[in-house]
């Protein structure tokens, strides 16, 4: 009988420990999880900055203005990240030159020309010469990533990162007091830039697994998560980074067992994850509340939390 029970258990836990590997034995599963990890780390780290500094439109934005060329990049047998990098590119330069030449102000600048770009990739993809699956560019294919890809995406997140470490005080000098920051050595201009430049650099990153319409989810959704913890820069973005890892495995998970798109299965598990947290932390504090510790609790601050970023556009 007890011998039964073991053989039992054993058989249980070999299922359940096949379960777990079997994903991860196939090259194309073996490459999703390396993208899912790239983009984890980087979206994690700078997703932080994209939240605290309010810019979440404008890295929504870089992510459709990028359609077109990665569109154009497909009719014209260039590489995907070619595209891309054009898209954002004169994305930018027309944000810029509307902005000041026109007198129309940053954000509906930006509201014009992302409105633009985007409606002409959906033009250019719906198109007769267009070969077939190029919509597919709006949503990426997680599962479709190639060695080359991989390598790209990790030279771009090796600089972004490096970036991210170099400028890591003129972002918290910046964000704390833009007004005073050049008192204490900051450069508000340079970081405007910098910023705008590594979530277009992100967004390359992410272009082959998630698309120009599921990128935002993961720049913004981790860290958005996190920041409902705390506002310290430094934990907010390792519970970030530990976020958007669990949500893309989890997601992988779902794709190979349920069938469901794999970069679509990454960003729900996302927001899933956000809801889920967002849920916890309320009825937590309402618990709180009730036994009378010391009243509401607020988990969004402390005595060493740093202020709220100013916010602006980019």
């Amino acid at each position: 009988m007890l011998a039964e029970r073991y053989l039992n258990v054993i058989g249980d836990s070999q299922e359940a420990w096949r379960i777990i590997v079997d994903p991860w034995t196939g090259g194309i599963m073996q490459r999703a999880l390396a993208e899912a990890t790239l983009l984890s780390v980087v979206g994690g780290l700078l997703g932080c900055w994209i939240v605290l500094y309010e810019v979440s439109y404008s890295a929504e934005s870089l992510s459709h203005a990028l359609f077109p060329g990665l569109v154009i990049a497909v009719l014209v047998g260039f590489p995907l990240v070619l595209g891309a990098g054009i898209g954002v590119t004169v994305a930018a330069l027309l944000i810029a030159i509307f902005s000041r030449s026109l007198g129309i102000g940053r954000d509906t600048a930006v509201a014009v020309v992302i409105s633009a770009m985007f409606g002409a990739g959906i033009v250019l993809a719906l198109s007769p010469r267009s070969p077939p699956g190029i919509q597919g560019l709006l949503f990426g294919d997680i599962l479709g990533v190639s060695d080359l890809d991989l390598l790209l995406a990790a030279g771009l997140a090796a600089v972004t990162l490096l970036a991210l470490r170099l400028l890591h005080r003129q972002l918290l000098v910046v964000g704390f007091d833009r007004m005073s920051a050049r008192s204490v050595g900051g450069n508000p201009r340079l970081v405007d830039t910098a910023l705008l430049v590594l979530v277009a650099l992100a967004t390359l990153i992410a272009i082959q697994g998630l698309g120009s319409l599921l990128i935002v989810a993961v720049l913004v959704g981790p860290a958005a998560t996190a920041r409902l913890f705390t506002r310290r820069i430094v934990p907010m973005m390792v519970v970030a980074v530990l976020v958007a890892f669990t949500a893309s495995v989890s997601g992988l998970y779902l794709s190979y067992y349920v069938g469901t798109a794999g970069g679509a299965s990454v960003a729900g598990c996302i927001v899933v994850l956000y809801l889920l947290v967002l849920v916890g932390n309320s009825i937590v504090r309402r618990l709180l509340k009730v036994r009378n510790l010391g009243g509401p609790v607020n988990f969004r601050s402390s005595e060493t939390a740093q202020p709220p970023i100013q916010r602006r556009t980019l």
